[in-house]
């Protein structure tokens, strides 16, 4: 199963960082927040990835393109006319698609722009901005459990965005904006869709949080699966200090993986 990753945005709210990159190859720990999200994903068996990109795409394009050189040991003899020996290849077993899906293209946009590349399956999709310790295993079963459209997960936390409005069989009645009060749960990405979701989005212009996703809520086809455990979006650049004071805890929530 594929898992898009939408990396396509400013970061105007972290502009300190994104002036130079797009957001999701700043920095935790030494390594872009996409890799962190990659890594999450790959732990549970999801290793095929398609990056939305847009602002600054070349970046992105350009770090995994280096990836398999910066991460293994090489000799370099140039006796031998520069023949290069890789001694220890430490990349990830990734296959990683990268789409420029446009540099003022909305999110619903990016999403309906790499149709093609994922087909008729089911896919995930995800932010390039924020990690989780979601069990995305417990996430596909719960989403195949219903036979619904989409399925995103819903943190409570004490955060900005518009709310969700969830009844009792986890069903997303609407979506509203927060309340000063609010307690409700948020639209914390790391979503299951179905193909269908294509034909809810009509081009460039979509802001997939809106339209798309406001209709499936309409017609009962968006399921909410239910996470109480961690989870952190990197908007500024004090949610970006506190991941990576967590990283170098030596106990971030997301890390799943051993190596």
């Amino acid at each position: 199963m594929k898992v898009v990753i939408l990396a396509g945005g400013f970061g105007t709210r972290i502009s300190e960082e994104s002036h130079l990159k797009p957001k999701p190859m700043i920095e935790i720990g030494g390594k872009p927040i996409l890799w962190h999200i990659m890594k999450e994903y790959a732990h549970y068996g999801f290793d095929e990835f398609i990056i939305c990109c847009g602002y600054k795409q070349y970046v992105i394009k350009e770090w995994f393109a280096d990836y398999y050189l910066h991460n293994s040991d090489i000799t370099f003899d140039f006796t031998k006319g520069g023949e290069m020996t890789v001694h220890n290849n430490k990349t990830e077993p990734w296959k990683v698609t990268l789409i420029d899906t446009g540099l003022n293209t909305m999110t619903g946009g990016r999403v309906k722009r790499i149709q093609q590349y994922v087909g008729d399956e089911t896919f995930m999709l995800t932010y390039g901005d924020g990690v989780c310790d979601v069990d995305i295993n417990k996430l596909l079963e719960f989403h195949r459990s219903h036979g619904k459209i989409a399925t995103m997960t819903a943190v409570s936390v004490g955060q900005r965005f518009g709310v969700l409005d969830i009844d009792s069989s986890n069903t997303i009645n609407s979506f509203r904006e927060k309340d000063d009060v609010d307690g409700s749960r948020i639209n914390a990405g790391y979503m299951v869709l179905e193909p269908a979701i294509f034909d809810y989005i009509a081009g460039d212009d979509t802001v997939f949080e809106q339209e798309p996703l406001r209709r499936m809520a309409q017609m009962g086809e968006l399921k909410a699966y239910m996470h109480n455990g961690f989870w952190q979006c990197m908007d500024t650049k004090r949610e970006m200090e506190k991941l990576e004071e967590l990283w170098q805890s030596g106990k971030a929530p997301w890390k799943s993986w051993n190596d």
